[in-house]
């Protein structure tokens, strides 16, 4: 599977990518919220991450392993990773409630479940997408 290439252009907040007013797939939706997001992660891009799929609830991402040490973080590391290894990382919603939000991530190399994840999320105010104008016919 290729991975999937977000536009790498710099753009501004304010610059619209998407009509956020206009009715958006739930697929859709998700692909223009992953490339918003995308644009303001330079430590993700900086680590070699690259986006494979989205899905409305669901983000998958690969990322070779370099030398480096794990300090702290809510994961349970299952097995060693090993250099070179090509790390994918399948994220899933598994609830959203108000502003709070939990997400489990499987990490694998291969068929071989590298490390599990449980992360907890809390929305803030503003927007990934700007809000545009309704279109008018």
């Amino acid at each position: 599977m290729d991975p999937i290439r977000i536009d790498q252009r710099p753009r501004k907040r304010a610059e619209s990518a998407v009509n956020a007013k206009a009715t958006l797939s739930p697929d859709d939706l998700a692909r223009a919220c992953a490339e918003a997001m995308w644009q303001e992660d330079d430590a993700s891009k900086g680590l070699g991450m690259e986006i494979v799929e989205i899905k409305p609830g669901q983000a998958t991402l690969t990322m070779t392993v370099e030398r480096a040490v794990a300090v702290q973080g809510n994961i349970t590391f299952i097995r060693p990773g090993k250099l070179g290894d090509l790390l994918v990382a399948t994220a899933r919603e598994i609830s959203r409630s108000g502003r709070s939000g939990i997400y489990d991530v499987r990490v694998t190399a291969g068929d071989v479940v590298i490390a599990e994840f449980r992360g907890h999320s809390r929305t803030i105010g503003g927007t990934w997408l700007p809000v545009g104008e309704p279109e008018t016919k």
